[in-house]
Parts: C-alpha cells; structure tokens; sequence
C-alpha cells in the first residue's frame, strides 16, 4: 500500500532558532530573548540574535528548499514579530517579512504549514502572567485574528501549539527553559487549561476566517512499544494512562479534552480541588473539531518485560534510538482519537562537520530516517491514515538551552559565516520524496 499518492514531505523549522533579526524592525522581545542574554543560561552562552539569519537570506533557504524537493514547509511566527506586546498595535514590517516567506514559498511549489506557538512568549504577556492568567485565551485568540486577516487568504493548514507539554514542562516544572518557574500540580492544571482554552479559541477564529482552513495541534511523544503481541492491549492502556504525578506529558491530558471534551479521570479524580473550574462553556471550546493531529516523535520506550542493553544506540544528544518509535505512535493515536496525522517532527542530531572534499557526510542521519520513516510506512501498510511527514529540521539552528552544539539539519549551517551546505542525507530525503517512500 505505502504512502497515499497526496502524501505531504516537508521540512520543520521554529522562528526562534532560525530567525535571528531579534530587534529588528519593530519586533518586540519575546522570553527567548531574555533568556538567552542572562550569562550561563545556554552553552556556550550563545543567544539567537541571528541564528540562521534567516529573517534575511529566506529566499536562499526557499530555494534550498525546492532544490532537495520539499512539497511543504512547517514554520512558526513569531507572535512579537507581528505584535510587539503580545496584544494591541501590528507591526506592519512583521507582517511584511511573513508574506514575502509565503509568497517566496507558493511561487516555487511549498506548500506552507504554519504554527501559531512555538514557546517565544511575548515578553509583556510574560509580565502580565504568562499563561497562569486567564487572559491568555483572549491574547492567544486576537494573536489568532491578526493571523487570519494577514495570511489566511494563503494558508490553508494550521498548527496552534507546538509541545505545550514540553514547554510547560521545561518552563514550569522543571525550570530549564524561561519563564524558569519550578511549579506545583495545582499552577501547572491552570496554565494547561488556559493553554487548552487558547488552543480552542485559535481553531474557533481560524475557522470563522476561512472554513476550508486545515487546523490541528502537535504534541510531543514517546510512544510505547509491545515487545509482542500480547503486550500491544498493556502499552495502550500504559500510554494513555493520566494521573497527577505526571499528566503534563501524558497524550490523554491534551488531547482527550480536545477529541472527547473531557480531561482523563484518573486526573480528576486524584486532582480533586486542585483542579481549575473549567466551565461549561469552556470545555465545549476546548472541544472544538480539529482537523488532525501533529505528533513530534524521537524516542520512544518499550511496555512489556524489556530492558536496553547498555551502550545501546543513541543520538548525539544521547536521545535513544527506536525504529518503530513512528509506527506505534501513529497505531496507538489513531486507535484512540481516530484523527488523521502528521508526523510534524522526526529527526536526529549528529556530530556534523564540513569533510576534506567540502561536503558534509551524515550516514549516520540517513540510516536514522530510513529505519524510522520505514516503521511510518509500515503503519500506513496497516491502514493508518496518515497525511505527511516533517524533517526536524531543515537546517542546523539554535537548539534551545544546548546553543548550536547539537546539529539536526539536512542543511549545514557555517554560524560564523552563514554558508549553507547540503548534507547527504538532504539529498537521500530528496530520493525518498522522489519515489514517495517506495525506496525504502
């Protein structure tokens, strides 16, 4: 069977980690910003003031782009780009930059998937609360408007969040990643209903603008694997299983209220009063339909009596290495919320450098996406429906707290002087395109 003849190949980028132009043009600091120019924050105390620079060479990278044969490109929009404050006055020259991305991207081919949030946070919605304040869901939901009445008469495909479980996670559990907050059960509830009800109030808007829109949400996942066939039952129950010790990375907590408008109640049930009054209204907005769903997969684990070997396979960033990571991700989340999906993420960091003869050689990145994407095949062998797949990513960027150490890009990026080169594996992504994933 393989991959439907309309299958989506696309490419993933975020605005902070390829953007740079971080005070250009009337563009507002986001908490990326101010983050990253605290000392000792990231390695290497690198910031992404310029990062790719991309916010000047994007015709260059669309023309990359067409060259290794990307039928689509997934990219974020920097919310304080367009609205420097998070709400109230659009910068016009923000606005300007993303339609001249978007005309550069239907002139030659690529079809764009935008993502409203990819965690830059205007930095003065940051001091009125974040997402703690209730009134995220109007900001996100003018955020939405300012979007639909500048791009939605050429963006037809849409992605509200990306991780709320990983940037909620890292920001407000853990701390690692701004706003830095180290948070309790009953705080982070709140800000994922508020992050719930900004993700409904997004799709209503969307819709109202241009009905035919294409609208979803991507979460981050590590699927679980059945050993054998009699611990597939045992890994759905365990991976969809939601408590309160841990509901933030659970599937179940974002996407059971979004499918079957209501949370988990194992999560209910051990939250008791710690969990916020989610009114009526609200759930049904949470509930709105949704068109897909986007899920980003790199690792996974195995359900069942299974322990990895020591020394067992792993990424430069030592993320441990699965084959059938996208298949059971896919089987599992279509069984429950029988929704089509995109795979919106998949990738691999490698140790990468530019070789004697001037290319950049990453076998290992190539054996990587041919034993995953195979698995993704394998699933829609089964009858999965699944609509697209997006190389995490397009060019080496600024990777969060870890700077430009680890390296995930078909594209070679040179920081100090922001020549691109075309990796092996760019061009082995563009024979399996090519063949639509018949090759593998």
């Amino acid at each position: 069977m393989g991959f439907s003849k309309n299958f989506i190949w696309g490419t993933a980028t975020a605005a902070y980690q390829i953007e740079g132009g971080w005070n250009e043009d009337g563009k507002g600091p986001n908490i990326w910003d101010d983050f990253v120019h605290q000392p000792g924050k990231v390695e290497d105390n690198c910031t992404g003031d310029v990062a790719c620079d991309h916010y000047h060479r994007y015709k260059d990278d669309v023309k990359l782009m067409k060259q290794m044969g990307v039928n689509a490109y997934r990219f974020s929009i920097s919310w304080s780009r367009i609205i420097p404050d998070g709400i109230g006055k659009v910068n016009q020259k923000g606005i300007d930059f993303y339609n001249n991305l978007i005309d550069e991207l239907l002139k030659n081919d690529i079809i764009p998937y935008v993502t409203l949030y990819h965690w830059d946070l205007p930095s003065a919605l940051y001091l009125k609360g974040g997402w703690l304040n209730p009134e995220s869901a109007d900001w996100f939901e003018y955020y939405a408007k300012v979007v639909a009445e500048n791009f939605g008469d050429k963006i037809k495909n849409f992605i509200t969040f990306n991780e709320p479980s990983v940037f909620l996670g890292c920001g407000y559990l853990i701390g690692e990643h701004p706003p830095c907050f180290k948070l309790g059960s009953k705080d982070l509830l709140l800000a994922g209903c508020n992050i719930l009800r900004s993700h409904g109030r997004a799709v209503k808007i969307l819709k109202e603008n241009n009905p035919d829109c294409i609208v979803g949400i991507t979460l981050a996942t590590q699927p679980l694997i059945p050993v054998a066939k009699e611990n597939e039952q045992e890994a759905y129950d365990s991976y969809f299983t939601c408590g309160l010790g841990y509901f933030i990375w659970t599937m179940s907590f974002w996407m059971d209220p979004i499918k079957f408008g209501k949370f988990p109640k194992q999560l209910l049930d051990e939250a008791g009063d710690l969990f916020p009054k989610i009114s009526e209204e609200d759930m049904k907005l949470i509930n709105q339909k949704i068109d897909f769903l986007g899920i980003n997969i790199y690792e996974a684990k195995y359900a069942g009596n299974f322990t990895r070997a020591p020394g067992a396979a792993h990424t430069e960033v030592h993320w441990d290495i699965y084959p059938d990571a996208l298949k059971w991700g896919v089987k599992l989340n279509q069984k429950r919320y029988e929704l089509p999906i995109y795979i919106t993420e998949n990738g691999m960091s490698a140790h990468d450098w530019v070789s004697l003869d001037g290319k950049v050689h990453d076998p290992n990145r190539i054996d990587f996406l041919h034993r995953y994407i195979k698995g993704l095949r394998d699933a829609a062998d089964e009858g999965c429906d699944i609509r697209g797949y997006f190389h995490w990513s397009l060019m080496d960027n600024f990777e969060w707290s870890k700077g430009y150490n680890p390296r995930f890009g078909l594209i070679y990026i040179n920081y100090e002087t922001q020549e691109r080169i075309l990796k092996d594996s760019a061009y082995w992504f563009k024979s399996v395109i090519e063949s639509n994933g018949d090759n593998l």
